[in-house]
């Protein structure tokens, strides 16, 4: 296993170098380990929780302010070596899984946690999550009852206090079978596509555009049904990819989805909708008020870092709508995509060295100005 961070100073360039070649895509629990470790050799105690959360606290046991740093240190397949870039042997980008997703937030994360000294009537909390690239466990199972939220993510340095939710089901149209050669004796569920697909077309049509999100978008993904080349189909079913803007919600959108495709098919088509199973509530939109002082103060750190100090959406889903409504940002460094392509999830995935640097200096900064002492 990689080896710690020595206690003396916390680099979060050198952490990273460290956690980028530990695998977590399959199993977080080296990963864990390495994180509590690291953590406790600041002289933090750490502790994982039931549902395999890294939590790590500073501060008043009942604050009037709690701030929370989260992020998760698992990430997608496969795991992609780590490698260093170098220029005139100064090492300028790092290489590798989770380099940018979310490891490299992580370590701007800890540098701000380590450095803060909250102050008497302030509280932070470090709450590092297990599984935000598949269900979210970790994260739904958190009660931390705070007063503002900075999730680290790939945001290029960017402050996003608003993100679209993403909601996935399945539409189902029910006729009833027949030899195709007598086709009026049977309902043909598939036949009813066309009016349910003219639904879905139109959904967003009277709605308004969110202020900082703008539009939702509805997308049939996947389509099957029939059974026999010489049968009129009984069954068709229709999966849909959602992203949904505030104020809705996984429960209104189904209702509201069924509702309009009942109106749209032949009354002797069947309707139904149903959101995907999951042991965890989908990944909600979320949306903080531009002006409030999480939004302008973390903004103003970043290009007193060397950021651009942009507030935008972002334009993943990401484990903070869990938080909402309470005031939440999501910020980190390194990018989803480049110019050449996707970064996060792809084989080059990378994050730079200066911009690692730049996210703990901002978000030291913005902790200190937020919670901490003589602030």
């Amino acid at each position: 296993m990689a080896g710690t961070v020595e206690a003396a100073t916390f680099d979060p360039v050198d952490f990273l170098e460290a956690a980028v070649p530990i695998a977590s895509n399959e199993d977080v629990a080296e990963m864990r380990e390495f994180l509590v470790e690291t953590i406790e050799s600041q002289g933090v105690d750490a502790r994982v929780d039931d549902a395999g959360n890294t939590l790590a606290s500073k501060g008043a046991a009942d604050p009037e302010t709690h701030l929370v740093f989260n992020t998760h240190i698992d990430t997608v397949s496969p795991h992609v070596p780590f490698e260093r870039d170098q220029i005139d042997g100064h090492l300028v980008r790092i290489r590798g899984r989770g380099s940018c997703d979310a490891k490299g937030p992580l370590a701007a994360l800890l540098s701000a946690f380590f450095a803060v000294e909250p102050a008497a009537d302030a509280r932070v909390t470090l709450a590092v999550t297990p599984d935000e690239e598949v269900l979210s466990t970790g994260a739904a199972a958190l009660d931390l009852d705070a007063d503002l939220y900075v999730v680290g993510e790939p945001t290029g340095l960017d402050v996003c206090p608003a993100a679209k939710g993403r909601f996935q089901g399945t539409l189902t149209l029910t006729g009833s079978a027949a030899h195709a050669a007598e086709s009026d004796s049977g309902i043909n569920a598939i036949a009813g596509l066309e009016g349910a697909l003219a639904a879905i077309r139109t959904f967003d049509d009277d709605r308004a555009s969110h202020p900082q999100l703008g539009s939702a978008s509805l997308t049939p993904t996947v389509v099957s049904g029939g059974e026999s080349t010489n049968q009129v189909p009984a069954e068709c079913e229709l999966v849909l990819d959602r992203r949904s803007v505030p104020p809705e919600t996984a429960a209104g959108f189904r209702a509201e989805l069924e509702a309009a495709v009942r109106e749209a098919v032949p009354e002797d088509v069947g309707v139904a909708f149903d959101l995907t199973d999951r042991p965890t509530p989908f990944l909600e939109a979320f949306a903080t008020d531009e002006s409030h002082e999480l939004v302008r103060t973390l903004a103003g750190a970043a290009e007193r870092a060397g950021g651009s100090g942009v507030v935008r959406p972002f334009t993943a889903a990401t484990e903070a709508s869990y938080f909402s409504p309470a005031p939440v940002v999501v910020f980190g460094p390194g990018v989803l995509a480049d110019d050449q392509g996707a970064v996060a999830h792809a084989e080059r995935e990378y994050v730079d060295v200066d911009d690692v640097r730049r996210a703990a200096s901002a978000l030291s900064d913005a902790t200190q100005r937020l919670v901490g002492r003589d602030r």
